[in-house]
């Protein structure tokens, strides 16, 4: 198992980003959690197979429909770090 944190900027508030990546996790089989951030960012971690984290990236790269990602910060986590089951909604930080 891996894990990572991605922070995403853009367009990606009030476009339904978040819904959209956590049912994106659940399918790829990721675990973690998904919030807003006050400064107009999506944060989010991130835990499972190498593949399926590349795989959840790339997706976060474009998005839902409205979103216009401007960028795709990555950061490797110790796989601790991240919650092993379950993709939740957390609330804005």
């Amino acid at each position: 198992m891996a894990a990572q944190r991605l922070l995403i900027t853009g367009r990606v508030q009030g476009v339904g980003f978040r819904y959209a990546l956590q049912d994106e996790a659940l399918k790829l089989g990721v675990a973690g959690w998904v919030r807003n951030r006050r400064d107009g960012s999506v944060e989010a971690l991130a835990r499972g197979a190498p593949d399926a984290l590349q795989a959840l990236a790339a997706w976060s790269r474009r998005g839902p429909p409205a979103a216009r990602v401007a960028a795709v910060r990555i950061e490797a986590l110790a796989d601790d770090a991240v919650p092993e089951s379950g993709f939740e909604l957390r609330p804005t930080l």
